[in-house]
């Protein structure tokens, strides 16, 4: 792994991403390491030399996308003192950058909670556990309830900018950067909030 680790940025994007991708098209059992190395524009012989096996590729994919969702989690907790929007486009903004980097990530996040493959349910279940704690941190205070208009639900408020947050990243691609797509989810929430808000 410190091989892996010591290689140039971009290279271990490349190898990340084609293997995330490979893993999250056909899961676990139908990947075949060749398929990883050709879309990495590597050998074969070097993915088993940075990585060992198939498995300990995939248990630092998972390892390596639970760390990124508990960086995304503990950025959430660095700025409780900002109200909900602005949390909002925070986390947006974190989230379009990991996809800048890891485009197949999310890919790969829905096959490993799909994934059904006994050799890696250890990976399986981390990971898991991880989402479930970084989702249950997503919502209003009390005190962030209270200041939206009479008759808002607090409950539909936080749905709808998850719902938002969702389409933002699934819809964002490269042709668009990160930077003009912020203004924009930056103007949105700003609206609702002048709209949501007393």
């Amino acid at each position: 792994m410190r091989k892996f680790l010591s290689l140039p940025q971009e290279k271990q994007n490349r190898i990340v991403n084609a293997a995330m991708t490979l893993f999250g098209e056909v899961g676990y059992k139908k990947a075949y390491i060749s398929e990883i190395a050709f879309a990495s524009r590597i050998s074969k012989a070097l993915v088993f030399h940075y990585f060992g096996s198939k498995k300990d590729l995939y248990s630092y994919l998972v390892y390596n996308t639970g760390k990124i969702v508990m960086t995304e989690a503990q950025e959430a907790r660095d700025t409780a003192n900002k109200d909900f929007f602005d949390r909002a486009i925070i986390t947006i903004n974190f989230r379009l950058s990991i996809k800048q980097r890891y485009p197949a990530m999310n890919l790969f996040m829905e096959s490993v909670f799909n994934e059904e493959e006994q050799e890696v349910a250890s990976d399986v279940e981390r990971l898991l556990a991880i989402a479930t704690d970084m989702h249950s941190k997503v919502e209003l205070t009390s005190e962030e309830a209270s200041l939206l208009k009479d008759g808002i639900d607090p409950i539909h408020v936080v749905d709808l900018i998850e719902k938002y947050a969702e389409g933002v990243v699934n819809s964002w691609n490269s042709s668009t950067s990160v930077d003009d797509t912020m203004k924009e989810v930056t103007a949105c929430i700003n609206m609702l909030k002048r709209n949501l808000c007393k």
